[in-house]
C-alpha cells in the first residue's frame, strides 16, 4: 500500500478526490447545457441570429465572474467559495430549463456564465494551492475528471431526448441530484489545515510579472485550440440536428464522442509525448482535429458526423496540455504565473469560437461554418516548433 510523502499530510488525499469529484461534477453540469442548446432554442423561440449572441454572453460573463471570484477568495479563501457557487450554478442550470421568455433565459444564462467563471477561478486555484503542497503535476487529473463528467452529462441528455422528458425535468432533476452532491464534496475540500500557505503561495508566484513575448506563439495555439472546442460544445449538437437531419438523443452522440476521445487521449498523452517528443504530438494532434473538422464538414449522415467530432476529440486533447507544458517549461519558477496568462486564451477561445461559428452558418450553412475553425487548428502547425523543449526565460 502507497504511503503518502510525510511533508503532504494524509487529509490531502481526501482533498484532491473531493475536487476531483467537483470537477466531474461541473462537467456534467456544462455537458448538459451545451448538448440541449437545440432543446433550449426551441423552447425560448431563440432564432439563429440572437442564438450566437446568448453563447457569446456567457463566457463574458465567465470572465467577469473570474476577476470577481479572485477578490473573494483573498477574504474568504477558495474553498469558501467554491463551497457556494457549485451548487448555485446547478440552479441556475435548472432556471435554464424552467422558463419560457427571452428575458428568463437571459437570467438564467447571465447568472450561469458568472457563477461557471467564479467556479472555474475558485477550483483552479484549489487545484493549483494542492499541486503546490503535492510538489508534482497532479491538476491533468482534475481535467481527466472534468472531461468524464463531460460524458455522463452527454449520456443523460441523450436520454433524455430518447424518452421526451423536456428541459424542466431533465434540468431541474439533474440540479436536484447534483446540488446536495456538490454540498456534500465541499464538506471535504482541503482547507488551511492541510494546504498551509499554499494557495497563497501559489497567487503570490501567479502574480509576478513575467514577458508576454515569449508566451505569444503558446497563446495563438491555446485560443485557436479553444476556438475549436467551443465550436464542438456549441454547435455539434445542432449541426447533426440541423444540418443532417438527425433526432435530437442521437445527436447528442457528437459531444459524447468527443469527450470520450479527450479523456482517452489525455489518458494516453503523455506516453506519446514520452515517446515522440511533443512537437510532432502536437503537430499530429492539429492535423487530426483538422481533418476531423474536414470529415464533419462532409459528413452524409448522423453516424459520419458522430464519428468525425470524435476524430476531433483525439487531436484537440494533444494540444491543450502540451500548451501547459510548455508555458511552464520557458519559465521553470514561474510556471503557475505562465498558466495564468495561458488560461486567458481559453476564454478568447470561447469568446471567438462561438459567434464566428454562429455567424457563418446564419450567412450560409453549418458545412461552410465548421471550415473557419478547420483553417484556425492548422495554424497551430507553424506554432508546433514553440513546444519543443528550450531554455528557460530568465526574468530581469
Amino acid at each position: 500500500m502507497s504511503v503518502v510523502s510525510p511533508t503532504v499530510p494524509p487529509g490531502l488525499r481526501v482533498g484532491r478526490a473531493a475536487l476531483a469529484v467537483s470537477f466531474l461534477l461541473q462537467g456534467t453540469t456544462f455537458a448538459l447545457l451545451v448538448t440541449c442548446i437545440p432543446e433550449i432554442q426551441h423552447r425560448y423561440g431563440l432564432s439563429d441570429g440572437l442564438l450566437p449572441v446568448f453563447l457569446a454572453a456567457v463566457p463574458i460573463l465567465a470572465g467577469v465572474g473570474s476577476i470577481l471570484s479572485e477578490q473573494l477568495v483573498k477574504r474568504t479563501g477558495a474553498r469558501a467559495v467554491l463551497r457556494v457557487v457549485q451548487p448555485a450554478v446547478c440552479l441556475s442550470l435548472a432556471g435554464a430549463g424552467l422558463g419560457d421568455s427571452l428575458w428568463q433565459l437571459a437570467l438564467a444564462l447571465g447568472a450561469f456564465g458568472l457563477l461557471v467563471g467564479a467556479l472555474d477561478a475558485s477550483m483552479n486555484m484549489l487545484g493549483v494551492g494542492l499541486q503546490h503542497r503535492y510538489g508534482r503535476s497532479i491538476m491533468i487529473g482534475f481535467h481527466a475528471a472534468f472531461s468524464l463528467g463531460g460524458i455522463l452529462g452527454a449520456a443523460i441528455a441523450g436520454l433524455g431526448s430518447h424518452y421526451d422528458l423536456g428541459l424542466p425535468l431533465l434540468f431541474g432533476t439533474a440540479a436536484a441530484v447534483v446540488a446536495p452532491l456538490a454540498v456534500l464534496t465541499g464538506t471535504r475540500f482541503a482547507g488551511p489545515a492541510e494546504l498551509g500557505d499554499a494557495v497563497r503561495e501559489a497567487a503570490e508566484a501567479a502574480a509576478r510579472t513575467i514577458p508576454w513575448r515569449p508566451l505569444l506563439p503558446l497563446c495563438l495555439a491555446m485560443a485557436f485550440a479553444y476556438i475549436a472546442d467551443a465550436s464542438v460544445s456549441n454547435y455539434s449538437v445542432k449541426y447533426l440536428t440541423d444540418g443532417l437531419g438527425s433526432r435530437e438523443d442521437l445527436a447528442k452522440l457528437s459531444y459524447l464522442g468527443y469527450m470520450v476521445a479527450m479523456l482517452l487521449g489525455r489518458a494516453l498523452g503523455d506516453r506519446a509525448v514520452q515517446r515522440f517528443g511533443a512537437v510532432p504530438v502536437v503537430r499530429g494532434g492539429a492535423a487530426l482535429a483538422a481533418l476531423g473538422f474536414a470529415l464533419a464538414a462532409l459528413a452524409p449522415a448522423a453516424w459520419a458526423g458522430i464519428a468525425a467530432f470524435t476524430v476531433l476529440g483525439f487531436g484537440i486533447c494533444a494540444i491543450i496540455p502540451q500548451v501547459f507544458a510548455a508555458g511552464g517549461r520557458l519559465f521553470p519558477a514561474d510556471s503557475d504565473a505562465a498558466v495564468a496568462r495561458l488560461n486567458l486564451f481559453n476564454y478568447v477561445g470561447f469568446l471567438i469560437g462561438s459567434p464566428l461559428v454562429g455567424a457563418i452558418a446564419d450567412a450560409s450553412s453549418y458545412r461552410w461554418a465548421l471550415l473557419a475553425p478547420m483553417l484556425l487548428v492548422l495554424a497551430v502547425l507553424p506554432l508546433a516548433e514553440r513546444f519543443a523543449p528550450a531554455p528557460a526565460v530568465e526574468l530581469a
